[in-house]
């Protein structure tokens, strides 16, 4: 680029893809009446998937007993006052996570896999996974709030290079995918997120400044399709097409913000804006649940994912003692000590879980429930036993009423099943059609 493209386009800046040509040289009633992520009463239906690193340890996961005489195991002890609005689901798999013929790779194919169900192209440069159940349904019940969609993470996302034994970083720190080569970027910075939903500033000045985001946004997206279009005329076929791939993108936020426009200022929550991203991961992991639960709860959207930390992840727990690596303590190789505090993380992580579902229980819902009663969340981790990197018989718990189309309040072995049926499942409570198969699933999952 020379100098005067380059001073013409720091007033406002999107970050174009790497291009080798350029090398020198809302109403309620209505929304029921079309049946689409709603309620029987009219409440908005909502949904979460939300991920944990690294399996869990199977011996204190698994609950004793069967269906509704079950007692829960050490590590979902901290849902037991929630026991009527969870159920504890075993049997599902994830086949295609597993190594097959490529090899290592596993906490890459825990992430990628877990909403997607299919196979990944093992490469660092030439990214391909699939749609995630997520953005299905955001598909098809998106329009009907501020967001389609929510992205969420509690650590800085790797945008490219190779990460687990070869794979793409864009695998291992992204569950949501807009398509086969295009994930979703979560959003970390809580900051970031609360003025994304609300507006920047102090309470009574947010939605006036979110008005004049949107507008300056919309002026700075007009500018660069202007200019990309001008620089198509100069670049080889490849480049071409690597620019439409990054037009679309352009274009798809061009949506979001004509979408969000439709539902005039957002709401203005009585609380504070956060600093920024605390120094505690506990308190970052509280922070963005909270937020989360004040999204679904301002139906600021329906859908939402949230990856606590990615498949692989080494960060130590010294709040709880424990100052070793979570990664490296997953292989544990039958050390009884090294057992223990992996299962203490993984109990900490479902008190956190629990801390979140007690604050969906104790909002009200428009039609007098409470949200969690209209809400289904997916609770789980793309590796099962993380020592031995197994995709089979997945730690999972699914909580929430589903605004009645669900039946907590058990655990239910339903044999080796793929978790894509479960997804299915989930699309058509949501109103999603024509949806025969997903990943790899093979039917509908029933007794959810």
């Amino acid at each position: 680029m020379n100098r005067r493209h380059f001073l013409r386009g720091i007033g406002a800046c999107i970050a174009l893809p790497s291009l080798a040509s350029l090398v020198p040289s809302r109403v309620l009633a209505a929304q029921a009446s079309t049946g689409l992520a709603t309620t029987s009463t009219g409440a908005p239906l909502r949904t979460a998937f939300v991920y944990f690193p690294n399996g869990a340890i199977p011996a204190t996961w698994w609950p004793e007993g069967a269906a509704e005489h079950f007692q829960f195991g050490p590590t979902l002890a901290p849902l037991a006052g929630l026991r009527d609005r969870v159920q504890v689901l075993g049997g599902l798999d994830h086949v295609n996570a597993n190594p097959g013929d490529d090899g290592g790779g596993d906490h890459a194919r825990g992430n990628g896999v877990f909403l997607t169900g299919v196979r990944l192209n093992k490469s660092a440069t030439d990214v391909r996974a699939g749609v995630s159940i997520d953005q299905v349904i955001a598909r098809q019940v998106g329009h009907l709030t501020r967001f389609p969609s929510l992205e969420l993470s509690c650590e800085n996302v790797r945008r490219a290079g190779a990460c687990d034994s070869g794979y793409a970083c864009a695998y291992q720190f992204n569950l949501a995918w807009r398509n086969a080569t295009t994930p979703m970027p979560p959003e970390s910075n809580p900051r970031l997120l609360f003025e994304r939903l609300f507006g920047a500033g102090p309470q009574g000045m947010r939605a006036e400044n979110a008005r004049r985001r949107m507008e300056a946004r919309r002026s700075v997206l007009d500018f660069v399709m202007e200019d990309t279009r001008r620089l198509q005329g100069r670049l080889d076929r490849h480049d071409r097409d690597k620019i439409d791939q990054y037009l679309t993108g352009i274009r798809d936020v061009e949506t979001r913000i004509q979408q969000a426009g439709k539902f005039g200022p957002p709401v203005d929550p009585a609380m504070e804006t956060p600093a920024g991203v605390p120094a505690s991961h506990g308190e970052h992991v509280r922070m963005m649940y909270d937020l989360l639960a004040l999204a679904f709860q301002t139906d600021s959207t329906r859908v939402a994912t949230f990856a606590l930390a990615h498949d692989g992840d080494n960060r130590s727990f010294s709040e709880i003692g424990i100052p070793e690596g979570h990664h490296d303590l997953s292989h544990h190789q039958g050390n009884p000590e090294r057992i223990a505090k992996i299962a203490r993380i993984d109990h900490w992580y479902a008190q956190q879980f629990a801390r979140f579902l007690q604050q969906l229980e104790d909002s009200r819902d428009v039609d007098g429930n409470s949200i969690l009663h209209n809400t289904r969340i997916v609770y789980g981790s793309g590796n099962a036993d993380a020592n031995r990197h197994t995709h089979d018989n997945l730690p999972v718990v699914l909580a929430g009423g589903g605004g009645g189309l669900l039946n907590p309040g058990r655990y239910i072995r339903h044999g080796s099943k793929p978790m894509s049926n479960l997804f299915l499942s989930l699309a058509d409570q949501a109103g999603v059609t024509g949806l025969e198969r997903f990943g790899d699933s093979t039917g509908r999952l029933s007794n959810v």
